[in-house]
Order: structure tokens, then sequence, then C-alpha cells
């Protein structure tokens, strides 16, 4: 997995957090932070979550063998 690939994965889980507060607590943590809905810097975070979503989609298509990690170098 690449840079790319873990950070739309991290973004994902951060809007699935927020998305799971919402539903079960009605609490937006996006926009708590980040000074309301309407805000452009909460608006961005949402704006980049979606992005990384929709990117998301593309690893869930390709062979496994695309998307693990290569070993790690041995010794230093």
């Amino acid at each position: 997995m690449n840079g790319i690939q873990r950070t739309a994965l991290v973004l994902t889980i951060i809007g699935a957090v927020n998305w799971g507060l919402i539903g079960f607590f009605r609490f937006d943590l996006v926009a708590a932070m980040f000074g309301g809905q309407a805000a452009g810097f909460s608006r961005f975070i949402y704006a980049l979550v979606g992005l990384a979503g929709l990117y998301c989609i593309s690893i869930l298509f390709k062979p496994d063998a695309e998307v693990e990690r290569s070993p790690e170098p041995q010794g230093r």
C-alpha cells in the first residue's frame, strides 16, 4: 500500500468515525473542531474525505498483489 492509498484510507476512516458520531450522538466532530459545518476549513475537510472515499473505490477493485506492501528491508 503506497502513501496515497494509506492517506486516502486514513481520511475515509476519519469520515466514517465522524458519520458514526453523527448517527449515534448527533455530534459532528469536524464541525465542532473547525467552526461549524459552513466554515471554510470544515468544508475543505469534508471535501477531502469525499475525494478519499472516491479514491478508495479504485483500491477496492485492484488485485490484491497491487495493494499489498512490499517486504520491509532487512537489517540496517
